[in-house]
């Protein structure tokens, strides 16, 4: 029987100078799509897979991170006694549980899978998840907890696919391909950023992952890969023959929140799709045609 996905890692380290200067003083995480921090919206959909534990690898000035999952007396206090119900439930929504949350730290820039390296204390021999929040997926079920399904189903490695254009395979990581129905791929490499010429395919991971813990053996080589940063697909690709590889071809939409274009798209879609927001977004929209 397969073991079920209890961990899910949250890397979180990183400077988001793409956003500069908004991103000065405060994690690229929280920056708000409408009214909740991109962070939030990927807790959220954890929480809808059945994820248990949360781990995030912070670094220097992530501070707002944990104060934003934690209970806030002084604001709840303050919302409960005026009475703003609606808030305070806003509110008490983000906070974790007690015991539920770990936050460890990427003392350098050294990829992503250095990132998820650290977290290998935490995670111990179990299968995990591994969520960017940069990677904003909106969708009817949640993306991972279609993974997750896919995972009970298969096993092994899984992640999340979607088809680029060949052009922009060298943002990502590219799964060579031996047997695809569509929807699920059946994959016997991984390459990080290739050139277009050079691609195996043209289907790329985005940023979910259900890992087998064998990856944490690879990345304890520390071994530098595309861009000389310590890549998690390398590793993936590395425990193929042993642990099994499948690419997942998600329903719904992704953002790529990374970028100023992505992360305003976001915006205006999450915005259009609010009951309380969706007309007059509408009309907004309209002045500017």
């Amino acid at each position: 029987m397969r073991k079920r996905i209890r961990k899910a890692i949250f890397p979180v380290a990183g400077l988001g100078t793409r956003f500069l200067p908004a991103t000065k003083a405060m994690p690229k995480e929280m920056l708000p799509i409408v009214d909740k921090p991109l962070i939030e919206y990927a807790v959220e959909e954890a929480k809808a897979a059945g994820i248990e534990e949360f781990i995030f690898v912070t670094g220097r000035g992530k501070q707002a991170i944990e104060d934003h999952f934690d209970y806030s007396w002084e604001l709840m206090e303050t919302l409960r006694g005026r009475g703003k119900t609606q808030q305070l439930a806003i509110a008490e929504n983000s906070r974790m549980k007690p015991g539920t949350v770990a936050y460890t730290r990427q003392q350098e820039p050294l990829g992503l899978g250095h990132a998820v390296w650290c977290a290998r204390n935490l995670v111990d021999d179990e299968p995990f998840a591994v969520l960017l929040a940069d990677d904003l997926v909106k969708a009817e079920e949640p993306c991972l907890a279609q993974m997750v399904e896919t995972y009970n189903e298969v096993g092994g490695n899984v992640v999340a696919v979607m088809d680029v254009p060949r052009e922009h395979t060298q943002r990502y990581g590219v799964l060579d391909v031996v047997e695809d129905d569509g929807k699920l791929a059946r994959a016997q490499g991984l390459v990080e950023k290739p050139k277009p010429e050079a691609a195996p395919s043209t289907l790329s991971v985005i940023g979910r992952y259900i890992l087998q813990p064998e990856v944490f053996r690879e990345l304890d080589q520390h071994t530098a890969g595309a861009g000389g940063e310590i890549q998690l697909t390398d590793a993936i690709a590395a425990t193929i023959a042993e642990v099994g590889f499948h690419g997942l071809r998600f329903e719904g939409t992704r953002f790529d929140c990374g970028s100023k274009e992505g992360f305003l798209e976001a915006t205006v879609a999450f915005a259009l799709d609010r009951d309380d927001l969706g007309d007059a977004m509408r009309d907004v929209l309209e002045r500017y045609r």
